[in-house]
């Protein structure tokens, strides 16, 4: 099973930029698809982006298009998720997910993703 750890978050004003990392270790990096997910307080953990094992495609909750964007570097096991434009909606407990498939594809489900990281706080102030 692979390993993760997210770092990057933060508190930062209306309009700031975080960039979050997620590091793993203990497999093998690109045979997984990987993800970022948020949960606000009270609220159900939900989808943000997902990236294909290759990076070739991508994928973005609406509310983030054109705002966020996930990348990955496979050399470097690591995936990122750059925050710009950050809104108070936008505060929440960022998680890295991974999920092994065999295909260039992405899911947004959480159920999907058996691989976890601990989450880090990203708190936007108005």
């Amino acid at each position: 099973q692979v390993q993760l750890v997210e770092s990057g978050g933060g508190l930062v004003q209306a309009g700031g930029s975080l960039r979050l990392s997620c590091a793993a270790s203990g497999g093998i990096f690109v045979l997984y698809a990987m993800g970022w997910f948020r949960q606000a307080p009270g609220k159900e953990r939900t989808f943000v982006a997902g990236i294909s094992r290759s990076g070739a495609n991508t994928d973005y909750e609406d509310s983030v298009k054109g705002r966020f964007t996930i990348s990955r570097d496979n050399a470097k096991n690591t995936v990122f998720l750059q925050l710009n434009n950050l809104q108070p909606e936008d505060t929440a407990v960022y998680y890295c997910a991974a999920r092994a498939t065999i295909a260039n594809t992405i899911t947004r489900q959480p159920h999907d993703f058996p691989n976890w990281g601990q989450g880090t706080q990203v708190t936007v102030s108005s």
